[in-house]
């Protein structure tokens, strides 16, 4: 376990990669002080993905970490149901059920501890079919493969600062549907008829380009690609844009990768990184425990 947490303690802050992504050193999640969370958050300003590594959280500590940063969401709809079970690696504190979101491939008796399974997640922002989507996600590692099962990060300020002009002023006046029937790797949502038809898309909208309402700087906002559908333009024109913009901001110079190990703490900031996680093979078990932040309504950049 990390050592406690001194107060005036200046954090040591490592860059992971030359596009996002910052490991913090030096302290215990769980002890710590309000002098040391403001350098967290100077840190997360900075880099959009923070990592902490050798943390021992339970679901409740988790939660009074993932509070500093904002009230919780509570936790999203699931594309399946999973079981309710006396499992340890379940979130079984009944405040912790609310708003502690389980992702496992793992089954007992047949069923489900969690959700998304061991395939891979595309590239998405988090619940961005919301009006208000997060601001934030924690993702807590339990248990972690011995390989696959990466998480990766993209820095979308980078994405919209590295458009051509034409493109920067094109994307500002416009804004994009966000598809809420599917998850991340493509699953069906309860409650949600399928639909192959981006025009007749059911979410929320919005501008296609954000400011940051801490930062202030302006990023791309894309959600997910699939049934994503932008309703300024004809739908051919809004496919080609959308592919472009996909391609553009999910260049691998604007990225960095997570590799897990054990008892990792990452968060990383809705409203200006996409992430995406890697396959890996079922014969292993990965268990993750995620929270979310609540956000506020997303702001176009003029």
């Amino acid at each position: 376990m990390s050592a406690p947490t001194l107060a005036g303690t200046a954090l040591k802050v490592t860059p992971l990669g030359e596009a996002l992504g910052a490991e913090i050193e030096g302290v215990n999640l769980a002890l710590l002080d309000d002098a040391s969370f403001v350098q967290i958050e100077r840190a997360w300003a900075d880099h959009l993905v923070l990592r902490f590594r050798r943390q021992q959280l339970s679901d409740l500590g988790l939660m009074q970490f993932s509070r500093r940063f904002g009230a919780l969401d509570p936790v999203p709809i699931r594309a399946s149901d999973v079981m309710d079970h006396t499992d340890p690696r379940l979130a079984i504190d009944p405040e912790a059920r609310e708003y502690v979101t389980i992702i496992s491939n793992v089954k007992v008796d047949g069923m489900a501890i969690g959700g998304l399974g061991n395939y891979e997640a595309h590239w998405h922002t988090d619940m961005s079919y919301n009006d208000t989507p997060p601001s934030a996600s924690l993702l807590y590692g339990i248990e972690v493969p011995p390989e696959g099962g990466d998480t990766s990060f993209c820095n979308m300020y980078l994405a919209y600062d590295t458009l051509d002009k034409t493109s920067r002023e094109r994307v500002r006046s416009l804004t994009c549907v966000h598809d809420a029937s599917r998850n991340s790797s493509g699953e069906l949502r309860r409650g949600f008829a399928d639909n192959d038809e981006p025009t007749r898309t059911i979410g929320a909208r919005h501008p296609l380009v954000r400011v940051h309402p801490v930062t202030e700087r302006a990023c791309l906002f894309l959600g997910r690609r699939r049934n994503a559908y932008i309703p300024e333009l004809p739908l051919d024109e809004s496919e080609h844009l959308l592919d472009y913009l996909w391609a553009h901001a999910t260049q691998q110079r604007f990225s960095w990768t997570q590799q897990w190990q054990q008892h990792d703490l990452v968060i990383w900031d809705n409203r200006c990184a996409m992430h995406r996680r890697d396959s890996f093979d079922d014969r292993y078990e990965r268990v993750m425990h995620r929270t979310q932040i609540r956000g506020t309504t997303p702001i176009r950049y003029v």
